[in-house]
């Protein structure tokens, strides 16, 4: 499970879901990519079920990149807790994913076999992805 080794802050605030990702839009690593359509959190145990989707299937073929990271401490409060008495303890932690962000990569594999990869990666995200083809550099879209 991936989480922060520290953090400035125990505790931090929500925040809004709003625009689309200006940065990690491209597919950098890899040939080809998972792309969020949607605006989520992603929790820890969801990016790593979806990793473990995409490597089972690959089976040691090819490379996989994670390229988001759980650095936002969710908290809860207890059950049948009254209102007041101070914000909660941090119970997991998540990834801001907005519209437009790479998510997973995958390279060193064919396009069948990463499309079906990422398909299974994408049933366990919260989320509707699209599979990414890179684009060359060399002038051919």
């Amino acid at each position: 499970m991936l989480l922060p080794k520290r953090v400035k802050y125990r505790r931090v605030q929500r925040g809004r879901l709003t625009g689309t990702a200006t940065r990690g839009n491209t597919v950098t690593y890899g040939d080809f990519g998972l792309q969020a359509l949607e605006p989520a959190w992603i929790t820890s145990n969801q990016i790593e079920a979806a990793r473990i989707a995409m490597t089972r299937y690959i089976k040691r073929g090819g490379q996989v990149w994670i390229k988001i990271f759980p650095d936002k401490p969710i908290t809860e409060k207890p059950a049948e807790t009254r209102m007041g008495s101070g914000k909660g303890s941090p119970e997991y932690w998540v990834a801001v994913v907005k519209p437009g962000r790479i998510m997973f990569e995958i390279g060193g594999v064919s396009k069948e076999q990463a499309q079906e990869a990422m398909r299974l990666a994408a049933n366990k995200l919260p989320i509707k992805c699209k599979f990414i083809v890179k684009q060359e550099m060399d002038g051919e879209q």
